[in-house]
């Protein structure tokens, strides 16, 4: 995974002094990312080689933008962001980016509305959850690959980069409301695959 940090990122000294915890180096807020930003960009770009150039084109961005940075902010979103950014400007990101129609976004807006909802709401041992947790790997796969991108990717960072709603809002630039409906609806969507497929599975057996 080292050889996708792009040319100087390794000698680079820039620095931000956290509010708490004394200075932190681009490599001491970057480097621990890595893995997590390579899982998103291999999900959003179905590819190998292009999750390779996103995340080398991702840290060369961060890294030339990192003065703007603000200490103390939330230094994950900000780079989330330049990913999804990243992606959504690419040619691979344009070509397979799939719009929200109005309808569901007035949905959402209704159903949730502006509240303010507390990171305490997040339910991570919901039934469907917990099928997801116990779904076989390659059904799983699949059923994820099923998913329209913008339910994919509130997926991703909620239950497999356990991000926070606020987090998610900000890397998306959503309400935290719409956050939530589309978590709730991309979860719904993968039941449904996975319990297909396990009655599938069952009358085969039978």
């Amino acid at each position: 995974m080292m050889a996708l940090l792009p040319w100087g990122v390794s000698k680079t000294k820039r620095t931000v002094h956290e509010s708490v915890g004394g200075p932190s180096t681009f490599e001491d807020l970057a480097l621990p990312l890595l893995p997590a930003l390579y899982n998103v960009a291999s999900w959003l770009s179905r590819n190998a080689t292009d999750a390779e150039d996103l995340v080398q084109e991702t840290f060369l961005k961060a890294l030339r933008g990192f003065d703007s940075f603000e200490p103390g902010s939330n230094f994950k979103a900000w780079i989330f962001r330049i990913l999804r950014n990243t992606y959504l400007t690419s040619r691979t990101g344009l070509r397979a980016q799939r719009t929200v129609s109005l309808d569901e976004q007035l949905e959402e807006q209704r159903d949730f509305g502006p509240a303010i909802y507390p990171e305490a709401a997040i339910d991570r041992s919901t039934p469907e959850i917990n099928l997801i947790l116990s779904a076989d790997r390659a059904a799983l796969h699949d059923a994820m690959e099923k998913l329209p991108a913008p339910l994919l990717e509130v997926i991703l960072m909620c239950d497999v980069e356990e991000m926070k709603y606020k987090e998610i809002a900000s890397v998306l630039d959503l309400p935290i409301g719409t956050v939530m409906s589309r978590i709730a609806r991309a979860r719904a969507a993968l039941r449904k695959s996975l319990e297909a497929v396990t009655a599938l599975n069952r009358e085969s057996r039978a």
